[in-house]
């Protein structure tokens, strides 16, 4: 993906002269609605699967589980079909994201976005009108689409669009909207469940608002200057800088763009050059980044919430109530990522918000390994604590792992590999997404409260790794990642080595001709 803010000079600790202005909220508040779309979807899917009309229609054998007497606590939502509901749109969002990566290349961020908003519609239309539940899936298939192209283009024009001082907090506008939309799922799972027959059909067909706004706002923000140069429109892209930056004086950041994406172009093939030894420090840690995320265990929380609160013996109702307190305790935690990211950093958020989780993950499964049989229902009072830990959890995950998988991603590629490196760091996330999805109720009926455990030694193996081979992007511009990071960690600057270092000959040129005097 070409483009991004680009840096003033080789090592400088200076930004070319910005403002955070009104535009580049606007663009970024507007984009950021791609996330609410996923949001939506995150959450209305975990809160119609525990309606019984739902059930009766399309999962008939787990509405007639759910309601046994005597059916295993853990194994009641077990159903391959159910399971596939959920996770079949990661799929299509997989085979998305590939297709946006190239489609914000050629066309630009506005079209892949705007494209994003036309099938996440399509899809809630389908949901909102299926029959059957093939039809029911198709729709999964075209929300899938919508999310693979808003999460390949949302990320990266925040990034582009943001001077690097307030790239962190931007950037977690997307994630926040995630979480916005996620608990907008659960109030409307929880008014709609009392709309017999036909209210999770309202829950499906009300994805369809925020594809809207992001397909209305679409036309209101600008493209990123990095895209309008790497397609020839020079003279579009100057006066796009001036606008999103605040500042007349844009010279020097619009040449050192000219010649970054001309650098870019001449890379043919950018998921070849990710093979080469000086792109795995950036692939490694920009594709584990979100192995990780997901298995934290967070979509098992968001996923499932109303299947896991009835599982302890909360009632319909009360569950779904119980999914809006965790939605909004993830809404209020999201926002201190938004004003502590670019001060605090990176690393220590994601060593924090690990250790939260391990500690919350660890006693919630004590608690129902002690509480929770095959047959029993959890103790009131042990139940409301586990609710009160599963914010805990959600609280650490919020401000950490949640957002800073998608800013980390999106900044610690060199322009020549952004494209196809940003692909593989979401379809990485929509793999993972998928596996976690279509295996936990499964893994929940085999594991039992294990699972928990299962996903603590996620959290510790995540919180090594950080210690040790995560470096911090807090502030660098991101065409300066290879020089100021890559090339100083104690371990990464390996892959640096005699002609590992060298970029392409065209590229060496082009960066020793006209650079500014230092």
């Amino acid at each position: 993906m070409a483009g991004g803010v680009i840096a003033t000079d080789s090592g400088s600790n200076q930004d070319f002269p910005a403002k955070l202005t009104g535009q580049v909220l606007i663009c970024t508040v507007i984009a950021a609605f791609g996330g609410l779309m996923f949001g939506y979807d995150i959450g209305i899917s975990g809160g119609v699967t525990g309606m019984d009309e739902f059930l009766m229609k399309f999962f008939p054998n787990v509405y007639i589980k759910k309601h046994h007497a005597h059916e295993n606590n853990y194994c009641k939502f077990a159903d391959e079909y159910l399971q596939l509901f959920t996770s079949s749109l990661y799929l299509a969002a997989i085979v998305a994201s590939c297709a946006a990566s190239f489609m914000c290349k050629k066309f630009g961020r506005k079209p892949t976005m705007q494209a994003a908003s036309v099938f996440f519609f399509i899809g809630a239309i389908l949901n909102l009108t299926a029959k059957k539940l093939g039809m029911l899936i198709l729709g999964r298939l075209f929300l899938g689409a919508g999310v693979g192209c808003g999460n390949q283009a949302v990320p990266l024009f925040i990034t582009e669009i943001a001077p690097p001082k307030y790239r962190g907090g931007l950037n977690v506008c997307f994630q926040l909207l995630i979480t916005i939309g996620i608990l907008i799922a659960n109030l409307v799972n929880y008014f709609t469940s009392n709309i017999k027959p036909y209210g999770w059909r309202i829950s499906l067909g009300g994805a369809a608002v925020p594809a809207i706004i992001l397909l209305i706002g679409s036309f209101i923000i600008v493209e990123t200057p990095a895209s309008l140069i790497e397609r020839g429109k020079k003279e579009r892209g100057l006066k796009t800088l001036k606008r999103i930056r605040g500042v007349n004086n844009v010279e020097q950041e619009f040449e050192e763009i000219v010649r970054a994406t001309e650098i870019s172009n001449k890379i043919k093939h950018p998921f070849r050059e990710l093979m080469k030894s000086r792109s795995v420090p950036p692939l490694i840690c920009g594709t584990i980044i979100h192995v990780f995320q997901q298995f934290t265990g967070i979509n098992v929380v968001m996923f499932y919430a109303p299947v896991l609160f009835q599982t302890m013996g909360f009632g319909s109702n009360a569950s779904l109530l119980s999914a809006v307190i965790t939605g909004t305790v993830n809404v209020l935690s999201t926002l201190i990522a938004v004003f502590s990211v670019d001060k605090a950093g990176r690393r220590k958020l994601l060593i924090l918000g690990a250790s939260i989780c391990l500690i919350a993950q660890c006693v919630i499964g004590g608690l129902l390994k002690k509480y929770l049989t095959e047959t029993s229902k959890v103790p009131n009072g042990t139940a409301k604590l586990v609710v009160g830990l599963i914010c805990l959890y959600v609280n650490g995950f919020a401000w950490s792992w949640g957002p800073l998988g998608w800013l980390i991603s999106s900044e610690v590629y060199p322009l020549e590999t952004r494209s196809g490196g940003f692909f593989l760091a979401v379809a990485t996330n929509m793999f993972c997404t998928f596996l976690i999805a279509q295996a936990f109720l499964s893994m929940l009926c085999t594991m039992q409260a294990y699972i928990y455990f299962f996903f603590a030694a996620w959290l510790v193996t995540m919180i090594v790794f950080v210690v040790a081979m995560l470096p911090e992007t807090k502030g660098i511009p991101i065409d300066e990642m290879v020089e100021r990071v890559w090339k100083k960690h104690w371990f990464w600057k390996r892959f640096y080595k005699s002609s590992d270092i060298e970029r392409p000959k065209a590229s060496i040129q082009l960066e020793n001709q006209d650079r500014p005097s230092q």
